[in-house]
């Protein structure tokens, strides 16, 4: 599974040998600097992810006087210095104020989402009239309509409305509206997680089987917070068994009813399985014809599972990267947990304490127990998957 965030070439590095007479000329001289930077960008791509360092603020301004009367409108920005990071490792560092002007305006009557981005520019790239011995490096601040490329860097977005529009700023931060300046997506710099974690939920003929789709959001949520190590996707997955499944590290599938499998499904679920996949089944205490299902399967698989208190105390589902010795409850009854073969089975409807129920009523204890054992899944469902696939060929590493 591919990280969104790639790392460099594995290639070595070279650099210039020095030895008495070794005469310098402008090339040796450019061998002998880029292995220091390609050195410091390779670091940069390895231990960070690109994004925002500091500043960079968006704030929306009166247009300057000196500009032509033409383009002295409500739509002028001023965007305050800062430093990123791209992806490749490249710093980009803006040090004075840019006031900038958005251009684009929309003709449909449907809204555009239009995106402020600033990116690297490598003096060495721009054609010069005159050589310089020293430039400075640069950077160049676009609009587009179209999502970020892979080595932009997002400074804010604005839901263009269409006509003449006047960018303002929101009156809540939290929730803009259309025109206004939303800086809520802007990526920050920081560590590097070891894996973007990707769960789906799995549909099948069971009119329960969505019941918590919404809360496995909130779970991939809070997995950053909770273990900085690992990060969940934005967005959750929605599969049938018979659609390609290697894209996903772990399946969610829950429901009553029993689970019904042709020849089909039953083979790329085993694939699945054996490349290190992982099927959490979150059954509520009375789905008694999913459960004994699932039992059926795990045996059909020849991987009975077994209570996880059956299996050693070490075991990762109860230690990694939080410590359970008794397993939560999930209303007022202790939930059980039964593993094998790459299935893991909750009896207890656990996937509902993830997140908000509909009459908020469930403690905040309860929730966070409750995502902290989730987490113990995914990174096991991470780990299970890096571990089998390091054992096989052609395997890219969950970068």
């Amino acid at each position: 599974m591919s990280h969104p965030f790639p790392p460099p070439s594995i290639k070595p590095f070279e650099r210039l040998q020095a030895s008495d007479g070794l005469l310098i000329n402008a090339e040796r001289w450019r061998k002998a600097h880029d292995y220091h930077r390609l050195r410091q960008n390779a670091h940069y791509q390895c231990l960070n992810q690109p994004g925002i360092v500091c500043g960079l603020g968006v704030q929306v301004i009166a247009a300057p006087r000196e500009v032509e009367a033409q383009y002295r409108d409500g739509r002028w920005v001023e965007i305050q210095p800062g430093i990123a990071i791209d992806l490749v490792g490249n710093l980009i560092v803006v040090p004075n104020t840019i006031d900038y002007r958005i251009a684009t305006e929309v003709r449909d009557s449907d809204p555009v989402m239009l995106y402020l981005v600033v990116s690297y520019v490598d003096p060495d790239e721009l054609r010069r009239t005159t050589q310089r011995e020293v430039v400075q490096e640069m950077y160049r601040v676009d609009e587009k309509s179209t999502i970020p490329g892979s080595t932009e860097i997002e400074i804010c977005r604005v839901l263009l409305q269409s006509g003449e529009a006047t960018i303002t700023q929101p009156a809540d931060v939290f929730f803009p509206g259309y025109n206004n300046i939303d800086l809520r997506y802007r990526r920050h710099a920081q560590a590097r997680p070891q894996a973007i974690v990707r769960m789906a939920q799995v549909n099948h003929n069971d009119p329960d089987c969505a019941r918590s789709f919404f809360n496995l959001s909130y779970l991939l949520q809070a997995v950053e917070a909770l273990y900085s190590s690992l990060r969940g996707t934005e967005e959750v997955g929605q599969v049938t068994l018979n659609e390609n499944l290697q894209e996903y590290d772990l399946l969610y599938l829950t429901g009553k009813q029993a689970l019904s499998l042709n020849s089909l499904e039953f083979d790329n679920l085993k694939k699945y399985l054996n490349t290190g996949g992982v099927l959490l089944v979150d059954a509520p205490l009375d789905g008694n014809a999913l459960i004994e299902k699932i039992h059926g399967l795990a045996q059909q698989l020849e991987n009975p599972l077994r209570p996880l208190d059956e299996l050693r105390r070490d075991h990762p589902l109860r230690t990694r990267p939080f410590l359970f010795a008794a397993l939560p409850m999930i209303n007022q009854q202790v939930i059980q947990v039964l593993t094998g073969g790459g299935i893991i089975l909750i009896i207890g409807d656990l996937g509902s304490a993830w997140g908000l129920d509909r009459a908020l009523s469930l403690p905040r204890l309860t929730i966070r127990t409750a995502q902290e054992l989730g987490v113990n899944i995914l990174n096991y469902a991470w780990k299970r998957r890096q571990l089998i696939g390091l054992q096989q060929e052609d395997y890219s590493g969950q970068w």
